[in-house]
């Protein structure tokens, strides 16, 4: 996995409720655990932008409720600063949901804007956002 062209701030914690920003079916979903996240002995972990998550699905479609899958954070309240001095936060935290672990998404086309970092990192989730910011 790559690593992100910014310096990304502590975003999201675990069990942080956070739109289903795809057409996958689900709508709202909880992070239950971030991927190849490191933090310092004896702090909870915690997502940023750009980060391979385990969510669980809270409302959206019966079937997929309560089933946990992998996503990726694409938008977060919180600030990020870019390399070149900017700062850059979205109105709202969002993910995206996978099919499996290479990165493909389980949805074909993400609502709303997607965050450079991500494209960067996930170019599978790039490919099917409608703009990139």
């Amino acid at each position: 996995m790559k690593g992100v062209g910014a310096k990304v701030t502590r975003g999201l914690n675990i069990g942080s409720n956070v739109l289903a920003s795809d057409n996958s079916g689900a709508r709202i979903v909880r992070i239950v655990s971030v991927k190849g996240g490191k933090t310092r002995k004896g702090r909870q972990q915690y997502a940023k932008l750009g980060d391979w998550v385990k969510v669980s699905v809270r409302k959206g479609d019966p079937k997929m409720k309560g089933e946990v899958f992998d996503a990726v954070v694409i938008r977060q309240k919180k600030p990020v600063r870019r390399l070149s001095g900017e700062r850059i936060a979205f109105m709202d935290n969002a993910v995206a949901l996978l099919k499996d672990e290479k990165g493909n998404p389980k949805g074909t086309q993400v609502k709303g804007p997607v965050a450079r970092e991500v494209n960067e990192r996930w170019p599978f989730v790039g490919k099917i956002a409608k703009f990139v910011v």
